[in-house]
């Protein structure tokens, strides 16, 4: 499946700036964290720049981590069911935070370490008490949540994609393990890794966009952009814009 999305690898020489599809325009949004009002926000700022550069195909990326950490996850994953970007075509990715909210549901072992990166803040927004860490008390919250998740949430959730494609730019939640062609990248790798990635210089094929790790400001290196710009907490929600061989960047402002 992945080698059909990616098909053929291109070599490119040093100078060649990448490239995204001739008559597109992609916007790839950061996490999000269960802050709604960031969500709306950056859709506000993405549809005035779409309007001002009218190109004949708009495309949204959504690098995953919808939920957990700000107080409206519910709410997000309602926003980007219902409140879709007209016109734009919508990819979402699957983030590590939507992947253990789903594991959560058959397996409570998960619970202590979601809890403690912000799982808490998911079950009150779904009306859920979060658990003690006794047996009774996670068996009781898993219930709990099965109960009050919405299908259509959960269906979402188990649907999302681990990449995408667009041009010379490759979109991934934490990023991919170096050494190992894109089209054979493993899906944990894809939703967890941090160090082994981030300090690497290869040269992986595309350009590799990803959230996942926080930084104070957009991370740009010479293989990969990171766009986590700890929104849930800064008040700051970053997307990279491409076009052609131009990029630049669309963020919310705390405060604003």
């Amino acid at each position: 499946m992945l080698g059909k999305l990616l098909g053929r690898r291109r070599s490119r020489g040093p100078v060649a700036p990448p490239r995204a599809p001739e008559g597109t325009r992609v916007y790839a949004i950061g996490d999000i964290h269960g802050r709604a009002d960031l969500l709306r926000d950056m859709h506000q700022l993405i549809h005035e720049d779409a309007y001002a550069r009218q190109c004949p195909r708009n495309v949204v990326v959504y690098l995953g981590d919808y939920v957990d950490r700000g107080p409206d996850s519910a709410e997000v994953i309602d926003i980007l069911l219902d409140e879709a970007l007209p016109g734009f075509e919508s990819v979402h990715l699957a983030g590590n935070h939507e992947d253990t909210v789903v594991r959560f549901l058959s397996d409570i072992t998960v619970a202590p370490l979601w809890l403690e990166y912000g799982g808490s803040a998911t079950l009150y927004s779904y009306g859920v008490k979060p658990p003690s860490m006794t047996e009774t008390d996670l068996l009781r919250a898993q219930a709990d949540l099965r109960e009050r998740l919405p299908e259509r949430h959960l269906r979402f959730m188990r649907d999302l994609g681990l990449c995408h494609v667009e041009g010379d730019w490759f979109f991934v939640h934490a990023g991919v393990k170096p050494g190992i062609p894109l089209e054979a990248q493993q899906r944990q790798d894809m939703l967890w890794i941090r160090g082994e990635f981030l300090g690497c210089d290869d040269d992986f094929g595309k350009i590799i966009v990803h959230g996942h790790t926080v930084s104070e400001a957009p991370e740009v290196r010479r293989n990969r952009i990171g766009i986590d710009t700890g929104a849930f907490m800064t008040g700051c929600l970053t997307c990279l814009v491409l076009e052609g061989e131009r990029w630049s960047f669309l963020q919310t402002r705390p405060g604003a």
